[in-house]
């Protein structure tokens, strides 16, 4: 992907406008503690008309410290990494319990440098998602290759967040 065009921007959106409708139609409370996105998932959810019914705050926890603040362990931080499937499930379950949400969302990784505060673990382009839908967490890895601006990186994440949730929205009664 040379750049981002319109087009897929567009696509994205309208993947979260069709998932906040299905939280709102089936009452799906939701938050997120983002790291890599920064805030970017929580962003394209409330884009959205009503979601203040069903989006209850978020995190984005750019740092160690502040995951740990927001309810993630040292201990899964220490033992799996910042960047791995454990703490994005720890990330999703503290983000979940704080705000009391049907489902919580958690993502960490790296786009495209080594992280200078994490560098013995940060592998550029590994993405860790973690979604939590009433305790059942279930966690997901992508690598992003090839992908020059942050921003596409965001998009590219969204994405599968986007449909990752969609899928499990539309089959939950």
């Amino acid at each position: 992907m040379n750049g981002i065009d319109n087009d897929y921007e567009y696509a994205v959106e309208k993947i979260y406008e069709r998932l906040t409708k299905n939280l709102i139609e089936k009452n799906i409370t939701i938050t997120a503690m983002e790291s890599a996105t920064g805030g970017f998932i929580a962003s394209l959810i409330t884009d959205n008309e009503g979601s203040s019914g069903i989006f209850k705050g978020s995190f984005v926890t750019y740092s160690n410290d502040s995951k740990i603040k927001a309810g993630v362990k040292a201990e899964i931080i220490d033992k799996y990494s910042v960047y791995s499937e454990e703490t994005a499930k720890a990330m999703a379950n503290a983000a979940r319990s704080y705000y009391k949400t049907d489902v919580g969302i958690g993502v960490t990784g790296t786009f495209g440098n080594v992280d200078p505060s994490n560098k013995d673990f940060s592998e550029p382009g590994k993405v860790y998602i973690a979604i939590d839908f009433k305790g059942n967490t279930e966690a997901y890895t992508i690598i992003i290759e090839n992908v020059p601006q942050r921003h596409e990186c965001k998009y590219l994440i969204a994405e599968k967040v986007g449909v990752l949730l969609l899928s499990k929205i539309i089959t939950k009664p």
